[in-house]
């Protein structure tokens, strides 16, 4: 098993390479082909005291160790914080190229792009308790709409609002905008209707995993209700 963990502590004293060593030592590690290979992948000259790191460099540091004897799961706890964007890039090829290998691979992050391009299954966590578990491709396949709408000025945004029997999900009549969720087989619907009114805008706003997730963040919901509402497209 490797363990990458979010709040990082190292041994005091040590340099990054004494450290690896250390924890080759404990491993029984004698191929360090992998080590190298992490080294080399993340750009880490581990040579320097850990205490005079960045967080960046530590985070690297700590990537190399969990991951150097080559574990067949892998539990990663906000694993890219500290990490440029560049090495953020790195570690989710890294992490893809693990799960390509055979490698189960436990995520924790509040990053949805990083939890999008990694996972096949998402679990959404709130006050400790699991309200949502989904396979990420159920997700992706959602055949809700969402649509953001400025009408031509104040006056057709109330009426509008006043008299839709559409779902507006957002408000904002300062800017005489709605959002609005639909689903593909009530488009015609939705345009038909539309028609009716002067606009300055339409534009197709694309459903994320950031949407599911404030979904369930805004509202109480059990994990049932988040799967039927998922498979009716309501979100």
């Amino acid at each position: 098993m490797g363990y990458l963990p979010g709040e990082l502590a190292f041994p005091a004293g040590m340099t990054g390479t004494q450290f690896i060593d250390f924890m080759a030592k404990e491993r029984q590690i004698t191929d360090m082909s992998k080590t190298n290979y992490l080294l080399d992948k993340f750009e880490l000259d581990p040579s320097g005291p850990i205490k005079r790191m960045s967080l960046g460099t530590k985070r690297k540091l700590a990537v190399v160790t969990a991951f150097m004897h080559d574990p067949e799961i892998l539990i990663l706890d906000e694993p890219t914080s500290g990490l440029d964007p560049l090495m953020q890039e790195r570690f989710i090829e890294f992490v893809l190229a693990e799960k390509k290998a055979g490698k189960t691979s436990l995520l924790s992050s509040h990053i949805f792009s990083e939890v999008d391009a990694t996972c096949d299954r998402i679990a959404i966590i709130k006050d400790g308790e699991v309200v949502s578990n989904i396979v990420a491709d159920d997700l992706k396949q959602n055949k809700n709409k969402a649509f953001k709408i400025e009408f031509s000025d104040h006056e057709t945004y109330e009426r509008f609002v006043k008299n839709t029997v559409l779902d507006v999900s957002v408000k904002r009549p300062a800017q005489d905008q709605v959002k609005l969720h639909i689903q593909d087989e009530n488009i015609h619907e939705f345009f038909t209707e539309l028609s009716q009114y002067h606009l300055n805008f339409i534009s197709e706003v694309k459903f994320t995993l950031e949407d599911y997730f404030m979904n369930f963040y805004d509202r109480n919901r059990s994990v049932e209700e988040g799967k039927e509402k998922l498979v009716h497209g309501m979100y």
